[in-house]
Parts: C-alpha cells; sequence; structure tokens
C-alpha cells in the first residue's frame, strides 16, 4: 500500500529535472553511485577494486615496480 507507483515517479522525475536541470543529473547520479561503493567499500562488502585501482594494480604488475606504502604513486624498482 505505501509502494511507489509509476506515475509518482514519474513525477519525481520531473521535479528533479526541473530542481537540478539536465546537465547537472549525470553528475548527480556518478557522485551517489561512487559514495554507495566507498561506503560498501567501508563495511567490506564490496570485493571489485574501482576502475582506478584495477589500473594502478595493472600498472604495477606490468611496469615490476612496487606501491610506496601511504602513496598513490608507484616507485619503480631500482638497480
Amino acid at each position: 500500500m505505501m509502494g511507489l507507483k509509476w506515475t509518482e515517479i514519474l513525477l519525481i522525475m520531473a521535479v528533479l529535472l526541473l530542481l537540478f536541470g539536465a546537465t547537472r543529473l549525470p553528475q548527480l547520479g556518478s557522485s551517489l553511485g561512487s559514495a554507495i561503493r566507498n561506503f560498501k567499500k567501508g563495511f567490506g562488502g564490496d570485493g571489485e577494486p574501482t576502475p582506478e585501482e584495477a589500473a594502478k594494480e595493472k600498472k604495477i604488475a606490468e611496469g615490476g615496480g612496487t606501491a610506496v606504502p601511504g602513496s598513490d604513486k608507484a616507485a619503480t624498482k631500482q638497480s
């Protein structure tokens, strides 16, 4: 009885479009998605790395470098 019907969802979407505009809505969706992902990551519920983390791990694996503790940059091995 308390569920949202499709007309109510359309009305909510129209109000959001009027308030934020068509250019700002994708930014809001993206920031909401990253917030949810970080929340899950904080509780350990999401085992998948973010695209940025995956790219860093791939770069380290391919380049043979090692990660510097406390830094997001990869340091290369120097012989």
